[in-house]
């Protein structure tokens, strides 16, 4: 192009030279369309060319970036790009507006802790049917109607239900009132472990009464003034099960500041970290959880796995999980794992 322009210029062509800079100045044209930032779907995947979407029932709770690190870890081992993001609140129309928007953009996969599982599931269908796999984790969304591939499961729901009864009614001595501090009316991990809850009562413990269920959402303070409440309102009260990772806490510091520790058994579930204070002053004797790194690891391996094949029915490793149970889309992580003061130093989350 150099030697052009000087064999014009040396013609005195001007008219000749405005012509080549309009060629000049189309050509750069079509170089910055061939430049331009690439679809949103297919921009920043890792190496192994996957984008997943991952998105828990709600940001900013310990326990979910506990599952974060876990999911962390697994797209490191796997090159995998992943995309952790969700709701500052656990409305389920966060989750749905999400959803749509990770849909548009193209994702290969979605793993996700739904708020409600009747109302995220069509928005999943829609995900389902433009080719993405669909994982759900913590809490499943309706398999029927979301036509989601698989269901990570943290541990059985009827051993981990059956398990928490039993720590409470035995504290009780088999009698007594008690009180169920859930998240909301809808949600579906908590629901699943109460309707294994309520039969194990009824069936090996017909003498505890069982007060209505607590919905203070996933909100510590919540969960502490209501519990405060049912105390005041009931001084007999012998027992509490905290179904959330801040239900149990909160539900604990209500029972300590009543001054009735060792008088009202309180169990649920909960970060090892978040209870820990409680569990050494005796306010919480017995708490179950399983490991919520693993759980989050446990997903994106899952999805990853989908994405090139179906999952064969049986016990299997996963990467650094061992022992994962697998039947007809249900991914068990594994057993509870039972806390007490005796073992809680052991565990780093």
């Amino acid at each position: 192009m150099k030697r052009l322009i000087i064999a014009i210029k040396g013609n005195g062509g001007a008219r000749m030279r405005q012509w080549i800079g309009a060629i000049v100045l189309m050509t750069g044209s079509v170089i910055l369309v061939g430049c331009t930032p690439a679809d949103p779907g297919t921009a920043n995947r890792g190496p192994g060319g996957l984008r997943i979407g991952m998105m828990p029932k709600l940001k900013g709770i310990a326990y979910f970036q506990a599952c974060e690190r876990g999911a962390n870890a697994a797209a490191k081992e796997l090159g995998i790009d992943l995309l952790y993001d969700g709701p500052t609140d656990n409305r389920v129309e966060d989750q749905i507006e999400m959803v749509n928007q990770w849909i548009a953009t193209g994702v290969d996969a979605i793993c996700i802790a739904p708020n409600d599982p009747e109302a995220i599931a069509p928005v999943l269908k829609q995900a389902k049917n433009q080719g993405i796999i669909v994982v759900t984790f913590d809490a499943d969304a309706n398999p029927m109607t979301s036509g989601r591939d698989a269901f990570c499961n943290q541990t059985p729901t009827d051993v981990l239900a059956h398990t928490m009864v039993d720590i409470v009614a035995e504290k009780m001595g088999g009698k007594g009132k008690a009180v169920v501090v859930s998240t909301t009316a809808s949600a579906p991990n908590q629901n699943a472990w109460l309707r294994f809850m309520l039969p194990r009562l009824k069936e090996k413990y017909p003498e505890v009464t069982l007060l209505e269920t607590l919905y203070p959402a996933e909100d510590i303070s919540r969960a502490r003034q209501m519990t405060a409440d049912v105390l005041g309102a009931h001084p007999d009260l012998k027992g509490v099960w905290g179904l959330s990772s801040v239900a149990l806490p909160g539900a604990a510091e209500a029972v300590k500041q009543a001054k009735k520790t060792g008088e009202v058994a309180v169990t649920g579930v909960t970060l090892p970290k978040e209870i820990k204070d409680y569990v050494k002053d005796g306010t919480v004797e017995k708490f179950c959880l399983w490991n919520p790194e693993d759980l989050g690891y446990l997903a994106i391996q899952i999805a990853h796995k989908l994405k090139s094949g179906r999952l064969e029915n049986g016990t299997m490793d996963v990467g650094r999980v061992k022992g994962v149970r697998i039947k007809d889309g249900e991914v068990i992580l594994g057993d509870p794992i039972i806390f007490t003061k005796d073992n809680i130093d052991q565990y780093d989350f």
